[in-house]
């Protein structure tokens, strides 16, 4: 098929595997392919994804730094103070940190972190759907004194209902949706006014073809849109371009901060696998002009983590294998 032909291939796929999975590994598959072919669409036509998806409404985006995991122990909470201390040396504005090991050590880590960055640097917490809506309410309730910008996935996504009772429990915004698929499942979401903050997943729900139409959704309903960013560079140049493009909530006088998730954690396909001139200055990423997603793709590193499999055994590939 015609390359050019984006949201007629993603029909397609969608129809043709409609009796197999409406979610999953199997959307995430057809995402792969649908951002793949936005990215070739770009080149082929010498322009970036963003005005493919109707013009960059804004030259930059602010990047909020994900980390602050669960590590070193007993030394958690000076571990956690250095490392936000840098994101903010690093010029990011607003950071992520994880919670989830229980009201009294969240709420402890949670005002070291404020203490480290200090009162402008927006703060968002991620629980991973750690919590039952009794501790996610009571660990609202305890941190909201720390100025927390949203508090993301605090119950398992299934509970739809006890989103929106917590959500009426707390002044903290409530965000997710990482775990949503399709227009579909985020209709589900913002009906039940589960979040005040939808995050698809790009390259899981539907890649781009499909996040306009979430994005298109969640104006309808009123609320903001920060998508979930994981994995690879790829990913980010994503996130990036369709952030670029998105619109406010008609009316705002004053436009939300159009935030775009970046990984701090140790992951070398995202640091190898591409080359992009999409990078954080200032606390402010500039979206790339260049043809595509504005990345070029690192072969020797592709070869490098691929994998196959050999006699039974997981054994890495080489560029033989991949021709």
């Amino acid at each position: 098929q015609n390359p050019l032909e984006t949201e007629t291939i993603w029909s397609t796929m969608y129809r043709r595997t409609l009796d197999f999975a409406r979610s999953g590994v199997m959307v995430s598959a057809m995402s792969a392919i649908d951002v793949a072919l936005w990215d070739l669409k770009g080149k082929i036509l010498e322009q970036p994804v963003h005005l493919l998806l109707g013009g960059k409404k804004r030259e930059t985006i602010v990047p909020y730094a994900t980390g602050l995991y669960f590590t070193n122990g007993s030394k958690l909470s000076e571990a956690l103070f250095k490392e936000a201390q840098l994101y903010v040396k690093m010029g990011y504005k607003a950071v992520k940190m994880k919670v989830g090991l229980g009201l009294e050590q969240d709420v402890e880590h949670v005002k070291t972190v404020r203490r480290a960055i200090g009162p402008d640097v927006k703060l968002m917490m991620d629980a991973n759907h750690a919590f039952n809506l009794r501790e996610a309410i009571q660990l609202a309730k305890a941190v909201e004194q720390y100025d927390i910008y949203w508090f993301e996935e605090p119950i398992s996504p299934e509970y739809y209902s006890q989103h929106a009772e917590l959500r009426n429990k707390t002044i903290i915004p409530i965000a997710g949706g990482e775990c949503e698929y399709l227009r579909f499942g985020f209709q589900h979401l913002l009906s039940s006014k589960s979040v005040d903050i939808v995050q698809p997943d790009i390259c899981a729900s539907g890649g781009l073809t499909e996040a306009k139409r979430i994005a298109v959704l969640a104006s309808v309903y009123g609320v903001e849109i920060v998508p979930h960013t994981w994995g690879t560079g790829i990913a980010i140049a994503t996130a990036a371009h369709f952030i670029s493009n998105l619109d406010a909530i008609p009316g705002r006088l004053k436009p939300p901060n159009f935030y775009l998730e970046y990984d701090r954690t140790e992951n070398a396909l995202r640091e190898e696998l591409t080359t992009t001139d999409m990078v954080v200055k200032n606390g402010e990423i500039k979206i790339s002009d260049a043809p595509g997603l504005g990345f070029e793709l690192n072969e020797e590193a592709l070869f490098k983590y691929t994998m196959k499999t050999e006699n039974g055994q997981l054994v890495k590939s080489s560029s033989k294998d991949l021709k």
